[in-house]
């Protein structure tokens, strides 16, 4: 007998991924590929739309011609602020632009002119302003730079539903994606802020659905229920939100670490939308308070720079543990240093300032640059722990495997309790969990999530 399982795709900015689940949630099928970026019309990196949709259709059609498996179920998550324009075919218009790069001063000059004082539209948007990075803002954009575009646009999907749609042909629109900082939703109001109407936006986006819907789709002359993707940090919550009902705090940690606290509805202040703070809206269709650090992508950087300096494999951090001896020395021996800014206005530690040439070992400046990535960690958490009832910080994603960022961040959090959650792929078991009453007939399984105790034994912050 064939194993019943729910496919789910999960395209990340550098891995994209496809997992078989069983009924238990175990993976039992993993594919895994990685894609150089091309570049768009001005010479800005950005995901190659091509290559990735026909890896996709590839990869579906020789995981369900597998006889092992009966897929029952498939859905979809990837990274936020991004848009797909598609015409009346169906045909992607332009390339995906990235959400890194740059917006025109004078469009957001205009559209600020249009819709009134920036503070007052982030508070009733939950969006920082962010450039491109509020992806609402593309669409802006491509209407005024692109007039002839934006008119033969017949729908703009968010990613992952663009995903969706590749499997399923169906256009739909669901709220994690439009939660994610896109500047178009009226978190007051409860619907799309009136720019978006006003602008001719709405009629561009596809109808919003639940996140939890799921539809009949055919997979190669198969039938099984097709999700309509999830945004991927709201889809990581999912496992957490299924397994506890305590207050916590989820650390999700990769080329974002975002920290999402479910039980913070306090409406965002002033001083947290300028601090990068913003509201997600969970599966659920609820409010989470997050902040957000680009912590993952500058973590990558300068290891690569420490290991380049020092003659080191790129991942010679893999191998390191936490060691206090090395702690204690820079503590003696290195000043801090201030955070700075990187491009788009992205926070950084500061690390990048630091002469490699002062440390004795790549050991020594690798526990440097976690302390510095720990310290504006800790600043970006309190902003959605603060006022809270938040006892557990849970981390996930790719620094819970790293014991010196964990020691770290566990003794920044002396007061609370902090696990490193060993969840087999957060995000993509969160897109299976969304669509589960659709695909399973079991009870959800309690053992989704292991958990590692950090102890805060050493204050070293």
């Amino acid at each position: 007998m064939p194993i019943p399982v729910v496919a789910v795709f999960d395209v990340g900015k550098t891995n994209k991924k496809i997992f078989f689940f069983d009924e238990q949630y175990k993976i039992v099928l993993e594919r895994t590929a990685q894609f150089d970026e091309t570049v768009d019309e001005d010479g800005d990196p950005c995901e190659d739309i091509q290559l990735l949709t026909s890896w996709i259709k590839d990869t579906i059609a020789e995981v369900t011609a597998l006889d092992r498996y009966e897929v029952k179920g498939i859905n979809f998550s990837a990274y936020g602020a991004t848009f797909v324009h598609l015409d009346e075919e169906g045909k992607p218009l332009t390339p995906i632009y990235n959400y890194l790069k740059p917006y025109p001063e004078h469009l957001q000059k205009q559209f600020n002119a249009s819709y009134g004082d920036e503070l007052k539209f982030s508070k009733e948007t939950a969006s920082p302003i962010l450039g491109n990075l509020n992806s609402g803002m593309q669409l802006y954009r491509l209407k005024y730079e692109k007039p002839e575009i934006f008119n033969r646009t017949k729908v703009s999907l968010h990613f992952p539903q663009y995903l969706s749609f590749l499997i399923t042909g169906q256009l739909y629109t669901d709220m994690t994606s439009i939660g994610c900082h896109t500047a178009l939703w009226d978190f007051e109001a409860n619907t799309y802020h009136r720019w978006v109407t006003e602008e001719g936006i709405a009629e561009k986006l596809a109808p919003i659905q639940p996140s939890d819907a799921a539809f009949k789709a055919d997979l190669n002359g198969k039938s099984c229920s097709a999700g309509i993707g999830l945004h991927d940090s709201s889809s990581a919550l999912i496992p957490f939100l299924a397994s506890f009902h305590e207050p916590f705090m989820l650390l999700s940690t990769g080329t974002w670490c975002v920290s999402l606290n479910p039980f913070n509805d306090l409406p965002l202040s002033e001083a947290e939308l300028k601090k990068d703070c913003l509201s997600y809206i969970s599966y659920k269709g609820k409010p989470v308070k997050a902040s957000r650090l680009f912590a993952g992508n500058e973590h990558g950087n300068q290891a690569k720079r420490i290991a380049e300096h020092f003659g080191e494999q790129p991942d010679f951090y893999k191998h390191l543990k936490y060691n206090a001896d090395v702690i204690s020395r820079i503590q003696q021996h290195h000043q801090a240093v201030n955070t700075n800014t990187q491009s788009g206005d992205l926070v950084a530690s500061g690390f990048g300032l630091r002469d490699l040439s002062k440390f004795l070992s790549a050991e020594e400046a690798y526990h440097q640059l976690i302390i510095d990535l720990i310290k504006l960690q800790i600043q970006a958490s309190k902003l959605v722990l603060d006022g809270t009832d938040v006892k557990r910080i849970f981390v996930d994603g790719g620094f819970s495997k790293n014991p010196i960022y964990m020691q770290l961040l566990a003794s920044a959090f002396p007061e609370m309790e902090v696990f490193a959650a060993s969840v087999a792929q957060a995000t993509s078991i969160g897109a299976a969990l969304a669509i589960h009453q659709h695909w399973n007939s079991h009870a959800l399984p309690t053992n989704i999530i292991d958990l590692k105790f950090y102890s805060a034994s050493e204050l070293v912050l």
